[in-house]
């Protein structure tokens, strides 16, 4: 009875994903101070902000979007669902609504994987931070990550060209700044 007794999912992809991505922002928004640089409301001056989420969910990786409207309202994409999200914090738990969906959930950090605890059942959601994760391997495996958002604006090796460690291989600009990448 191992199957029957544990290997159920009685929350589901779309729903712990929300409620662990409303629990993040409600975390974010907690640190929010009153000046407004320290906004965390995904403002921008010019259009909508998507923001990707990258999930694990019972051992596979997911994606989430996330879109900052203009009026401050929020749209979650996730497991083929796209509708509204909307939610308040509060001592007890989050009160999520997203699309047709109401729930009361507490959700509880633990390392980097979020516990989400809904009526339905629980489930564990991790949420992969891939900037925190950069630089942790020797070897990425014939992929380079950037430390930050920017623009490669030169090589300086081709395809097949042998390299050193520690030898510059492209410059990238972000920031306003030119950044070696070695």
């Amino acid at each position: 009875e191992a199957a029957v007794l544990f290997q159920q999912e009685p929350v589901g992809l779309a729903l712990a994903a929300a409620c662990a991505i409303a629990a993040t922002l409600a975390a974010e928004q907690a640190l929010a101070g009153r000046d407004p640089f320290s906004r965390r409301d995904g403002w921008r001056s010019h259009g909508q902000f998507t923001r990707r989420f990258v999930l694990e969910f019972a051992g596979e990786r997911h994606e989430a979007l996330l879109a900052y409207g203009r009026d401050g309202g929020l749209r979650l994409a996730v497991a083929g669902e796209d509708a509204p999200l909307t939610f308040e914090a509060g001592a007890d738990g989050l009160d999520l609504r997203w699309g047709t969906r109401r729930v009361r959930a507490r959700v509880d950090a633990l390392g980097e994987a979020l516990h989400v605890f809904t009526p339905q059942g629980a489930a564990r959601v991790v949420l992969i931070d891939q900037l925190a994760h950069a630089g942790e391997g020797e070897s990425e495996g014939g992929r380079l990550t950037a430390p930050m958002p920017g623009k490669v604006v030169s090589f300086a090796v081709k395809a097949g060209d042998a390299v050193k460690k520690g030898q510059a291989l492209a410059v990238m600009e972000a920031m306003k700044m030119e950044h070696t990448i070695a």
